[in-house]
């Protein structure tokens, strides 16, 4: 699944974030921010994958510029 799907966001235990080559080169710390906060508001990732755990699902998103561009935009 790329898409973001509520029910299953629900059931997420664990997060992990990957990196499109499209993002280029992020200080760690402007990564920390892109990642919690694209974890904080998953519907605004592009490409989202959820995986079966033992304890529910583990959410994987894969940033892309233009997600970051959204996380800019929904904060203002």
């Amino acid at each position: 699944m790329n898409k973001f799907d509520p029910r299953i966001d629900d059931l997420v235990m664990e997060t992990r974030t990957q990196w499109d080559p499209s993002v280029g080169n992020l200080s760690d710390e402007d990564r920390r921010w892109v990642s919690k906060a694209i974890h904080e508001q998953p519907q605004l990732a592009s490409q989202i994958a959820y995986e079966r755990s033992h304890t529910g699902f583990t959410r994987t998103i894969t940033v892309k510029l233009d997600d970051i561009q959204r996380l800019y935009v929904s904060r203002r």
